[in-house]
């Protein structure tokens, strides 16, 4: 909303009286100013549903990864999601906000308000929080402080990233260590990226501030098939290659053998709680909603956020289709758990992209995102890699796509709509290869730098056998020998044992079937 203003000594002359021309003035401004607190509140607001929607996402994880894993280690993946939130409130509140958007820094870091200290209302939140919200509002005489809502937001993101790199190394992996990598990724690793590609210092930020932007484009990563999702997997990629497989994943052969989960109906549950989530992480990356595109109408950001809740449904239900046809040709039957990756591979794809390319270009991206989930999942089998949620092949390999697609598809109108005028846009629709270039350059970044942090990190406590749990722990499940007792209480006749009273969840074997005997014959 551009700023209103009134000057009495203008318009004094035009009405012949100098008192009602302050009198006119002051009832003026008093309305500008209702007006920007009133745009404020509504861009808060927004701000603030959205980082409640992102957070409700980890209820999703949490219900996606115990329906994944076997019901013997159930408390211990939810105790996990509850730690990723917790931990990394904590570590993000000391170190990662100040890593990622603390103060006028370098490209590489932030160097300031650490533990929010000192935070000011001009520091580098965002090229949209500051361009949109703060100068529209500044010369009407408010002060502000946004941090509270961004930091928020930020925050929800930050834990999602932790969130799914506990999925790779479900089932296996000792508390400590949890505790150890999901600290460091949420306060150091994952914000050094976001940073580098969301803060208005970052070096390969499209939002720079000083306009010096990678290739004259910068990297559009609008809500973070790249920042959130790439870094997540990689670091997961990592840490179950450290860790191998769990036991019984692989026979002797090298043949993959399902460890299935132990409840579908968690996973779809979970699966639809992070669908309902994601309308908070992409469209709620707009960070306000109040501000019009000056072309007249009711067109504005308001109108960008529909779309863009538009592109993320398209995406996400092209691949649950794919996957389920694919899947259905491939293997020979109607899989759910298949199609619930699926759909989140086509949600992970369209993260980056999602504000700026056009609804047919979302199908596009979510019929591709299927088949690489598909090729990736088969790869991982042959390399006898194994990932109980498929959380390095659906975030770090969807996601790598979804950067790519971005590059390919981006289209010139939303692009300066979002990123100011003049930029580069996709290669396939005629704008050139500089974005895509910076695309490419974010995928191999990325890459590197969490492989440069998190793989040192699960082979020093590999080596310090902080990592993985012991094979009888394993076999038992955690929940028993971590966790002080079962997550349902339940009897297995196989066991020979009871442990405690509840209910029981018996093998059902198949009945004997008995052919009928033949009448017997008439006695004559």
């Amino acid at each position: 909303m551009a700023s209103l203003s009134c000057s009495a000594n203008d318009l004094a002359p035009l009405i012949n009286d100098t008192a009602a021309a302050n009198y006119l003035c002051a009832q003026f401004d008093s309305i500008s100013r209702k007006l920007a607190e009133t745009t404020y509140a509504v861009d808060n607001t927004y701000l603030l549903f959205s980082a409640y929607l992102v957070f409700a996402m980890q209820l999703g994880f949490a219900m996606l990864c115990a329906g994944s894993v076997r019901a013997k280690n159930t408390m211990n993946i939810m105790l996990t999601n509850v730690l990723d939130a917790a931990a990394g409130g904590l570590s993000y509140y000391l170190f990662g906000f100040a890593f990622a958007f603390g103060g006028r820094s370098n490209g590489f870091i932030g160097r300031q308000n650490f533990g929010l200290r000192d935070y000011p209302m001009g520091s580098s939140i965002s090229s949209f929080f500051l361009h949109q919200l703060v100068l529209a509002i500044a010369d009407a005489g408010i002060t502000i402080s946004p941090f509270g809502s961004f930091f928020l937001y930020q925050w929800a993101f930050a834990i999602a990233a932790a969130g799914i790199t506990s999925g790779s190394i479900a089932e296996r992996t000792q508390f400590v260590a949890y505790l150890i990598y999901s600290s460091f990724l949420t306060g150091f690793v994952y914000p050094i990226v976001s940073h580098w590609f969301w803060s208005s210092d970052g070096w390969a930020s499209a939002t720079r501030i000083d306009g010096n932007v990678l290739f004259g484009s910068g990297v559009i990563d609008f809500a973070g098939s790249g920042v959130v999702h790439m870094v997540g997997g990689i670091a997961g990629l990592w840490g179950a290659l450290i860790e191998g497989p769990r036991i019984g994943r692989f026979d002797r052969s090298g043949r993959s053998v399902a460890l299935r989960g132990h409840s579908a109906s968690l996973v779809v549950l979970g699966t639809f709680l992070l669908w309902f989530g994601w309308y908070g992480f992409n469209p709620g990356s707009f960070l306000t909603i109040a501000k019009g595109y000056g072309s007249g109408g009711y067109y504005g950001q308001w109108s960008a956020i529909g779309r863009t809740a538009v592109t993320t449904t398209l995406a996400g239900s092209t691949a649950a289709l794919t996957t389920l046809f694919s899947k259905r040709l491939l293997a020979g039957h109607w899989n759910v758990i298949d199609v619930c990756n699926g759909l989140l591979g086509g949600f992970a794809a369209i993260t980056s992209g999602c504000a700026v390319v056009e609804p047919w270009a979302a199908i596009v991206c979510g019929f591709v995102a299927a088949w690489v989930l598909i090729g990736l999942n088969k790869l991982a089998a042959k390399v006898e890699y194994d990932d109980p949620l498929e959380a390095a092949q659906l975030h770090g390999g969807c996601g790598a796509w979804g950067v790519f697609f971005t590059g390919l598809f981006a289209k010139k109108e939303y692009v300066e709509e979002i990123y100011r005028g003049g930029r580069p846009f996709g290669a396939l629709m005629g704008g050139g290869g500089r974005l895509l270039a910076a695309q490419v350059i974010q995928i191999l970044v990325v890459c590197g730098w969490v492989t440069a942090t998190m793989a040192p990190l699960f082979y020093g406590l590999h080596k310090m056998k902080l990592l993985r749990i012991s094979r009888d722990d394993e076999t038992a499940g955690m929940d028993l020998t971590r966790h002080g007792g079962f997550a349902y209480a339940y009897h297995d006749d196989e066991d020979g044992s009871s442990r405690g009273v509840g209910f029981m969840l018996r093998r059902i074997e198949p009945a004997a079937i008995t052919t009928p005997s033949p009448p017997a014959a008439p006695q004559v």
